[in-house]
């Protein structure tokens, strides 16, 4: 099977939202974050790899600037596997930081339809996590999500299409371009 070319994708995409207002919606995150975690405990700040790894970054710092200081660990569980549709959920590697009566908030590209950040937050609130907060630079409208699950902080929402870049990917490219783009008819 041959990989389709991100650069054909990007003639056939519109972008949605471009790098500042990107920015500017983590930073606005940021402010929301650092309210819910008013009380001084330090999270542990899980990053969902690879998608959530621009946005976790940017904001990462984004809190830091506002005093929110956080324990660092990450995770590696995908349903896509560089398909445009899911599957099975895969554990490729689990958070070695332990979780017992912590706040925990997770960091992801976006959430679709929920699957795999449900079962992570399950995974979390089974490891004793006492809260788990879920933070997504983008949410997909389009009323199909799981049940249990939802995003307690959004950046930007986007449409019911197959979007890509900051983060999320075109068969397994683009997940660096500094902008959301919605996949066109190819």
């Amino acid at each position: 099977m041959t990989t389709p070319k991100l650069a054909n994708a990007l003639a056939n995409a519109q972008k949605l939202f471009d790098r500042m207002e990107l920015e500017a919606a983590i930073n606005r995150m940021a402010g929301e974050i650092r309210a819910a975690y008013a009380d001084g405990e330090v999270p542990v700040f899980l990053t969902v790899m690879h998608g959530g790894l621009p946005f976790a970054a940017q904001l990462a710092f984004a809190l830091g600037e506002r005093g929110l200081d956080l324990e660092f660990d990450y995770l590696h569980a995908t349903r896509y596997r560089g398909q445009t549709t899911g599957s099975g959920l895969a554990w490729l590697h689990r958070p070695a930081t332990p979780l017992q009566g912590r706040k925990v908030l997770l960091a992801d590209d976006i959430l679709d339809e929920g699957h795999t950040l449900l079962a992570i937050k399950r995974w979390c609130e089974d490891q004793g996590a006492i809260e788990v907060r879920v933070a997504v630079l983008a949410e997909k409208m389009h009323g199909r999500c799981v049940e249990g699950i939802a995003a307690d902080h959004v950046g930007v929402q986007v449409p019911d299409a197959y979007v890509f870049g900051y983060g999320m990917d075109f068969h397994e490219q683009g997940r660096n371009l500094p902008a959301i783009y919605a996949l066109g008819d190819e």
